[in-house]
């Protein structure tokens, strides 16, 4: 295929994270406004690693939701479509087709009945029990949210959580829907509660959180968050810790429940788990500023486990971060004890990893093994991973001292 041929294709490739155009609607004037779009943060899991759609000139993808029910919407529009009447092979992307396996089957292809399905917004109320309420101060005026714990027995929930986790493909990577006859998911999903133009008490969905709960040996359960997510447009208000909150409340009053685990935790929703935890452990004796500074201990430990539900591996990195808040990094003496305290606890892969080479008979000298045959380059790891784990810590107390002020 010669240049001239491929710069002519180049033409009709676009990238789908761009094109794609995302709104929540609330009233019908919303479906006009460019200032409440959002587009995804990947794409790769409909339209392929490349992320790209073949075929379309100025191409828009809409995705539009109604903002409570999340009624859907898919459309597009574009200049000029692909059409090569001497190469058949080469054809356009089926966009729709592809958007269409993997949302709910309950597509609006048509406007006018997308339009008409926003009489629905005003008779929609949250599936499941409320569990927790709040508000927060925004631009012009006083904001309400309410989370609310359902099940796939309460009315109308099935059909809502099928077209709410759609969003997961655009937001968490490697997302997977869960499994609706499995009756060990908890869902947790967050509304805010506004008025309608006409003045009735409307809801708009804002977030949600799924948790499953697993057997804990004899007789309890260990409930792990699978996802979490806060939708673009209500991002950067403080809704994800009130989120986590929420399933912590009603979790921590139950005997059954052991503890609470995550499922391979993004760096962000670390941050966040951590900025809660911290704020909740913050509260209790074991954690107050003469204790952190003799050391981790087996109070704390239980303090965490038996008031916040925090696992013993959790409540270390806890008191990590509340020890370098009360540390005086100034003090060099001070500084080194807490620096020296983290790294024994870092350190302690690696002497197993230094362990299990020993017990190779032949061991060839790689970045794997170093660490066995250069006690400075094992040094070299602790610091940079002990760096990259304090600059963590200090954007959760960054945070922690920001919410108090």
């Amino acid at each position: 295929m010669d240049d001239t041929v491929n710069a002519h294709l180049k033409q009709f490739v676009c990238d789908s994270n761009i094109v794609l155009d995302l709104k929540l609607i609330r009233e019908t004037k919303d479906i006009e406004d460019d200032e409440i779009s959002f587009e995804p943060e990947m794409s790769h899991q409909v339209f392929g690693d490349s992320e790209t759609i073949f075929g379309y000139r100025d191409l828009k993808v809409k995705l539009y939701y109604s903002a409570g029910c999340l009624e859907t919407y898919l459309g597009m529009d574009y200049s000029e479509k692909f059409r090569d009447l001497n190469n058949e092979d080469i054809k356009a992307d089926n966009v729709l087709q592809m958007m269409s396996l993997v949302l709910s089957s309950q597509v609006h292809y048509n406007m006018d009945s997308f339009i008409k399905s926003l009489d629905k917004e005003d008779s929609f109320v949250p599936p499941g029990k409320l569990i927790h309420a709040f508000s927060i101060q925004g631009e012009k005026n006083v904001r309400h949210f309410e989370v609310y714990k359902a099940t796939m027995s309460d009315k109308g929930f099935k059909e809502y959580q099928t077209r709410l986790q759609t969003f997961l493909l655009w937001y968490i990577d490697a997302a997977n829907f869960v499994d609706a006859d499995d009756d060990q998911w908890d869902y947790f999903n967050m509304f805010e509660r506004y008025l309608s133009p006409s003045g009735s008490v409307r809801y708009a969905s804002v977030g949600f959180s799924t948790v499953y709960q697993y057997y804990a040996y004899p007789n309890h359960t260990r409930p792990r968050i699978a996802q979490i997510l806060v939708l673009p447009p209500f991002q950067s208000n403080g809704l994800g810790a009130e989120l986590l909150k929420a399933i912590y409340i009603h979790y921590i009053g139950r005997n059954e429940v052991k503890d609470i685990t995550v499922e391979g935790p993004s760096p962000t929703f670390q941050r966040l788990r951590d900025y809660v935890d911290a704020q909740n452990c913050s509260t209790l004796p074991s954690f107050q500023k003469d204790c952190l500074l003799q050391g981790f201990n087996k109070m704390m430990a239980t303090e965490a486990r038996d008031r916040f539900k925090i696992n013993k591996r959790q409540a270390r990195r806890i008191y990590e971060i509340l020890r370098l808040r009360e540390t005086n990094t100034s003090d060099e003496s001070e500084y080194r004890c807490y620096r020296l305290d983290v790294k024994r606890r870092l350190n302690i892969p690696l002497k197993r990893e230094q362990h299990g080479l020993k017990k190779e008979s032949s061991v060839k000298l790689t970045d794997a093994n170093r660490i066995l045959s250069e006690p400075e380059y094992c040094m070299e790891i602790l610091e940079k991973e002990y760096r990259l784990l304090e600059e963590e810590y200090d954007k959760v107390i960054k945070r922690m001292e920001n919410s108090v002020n």
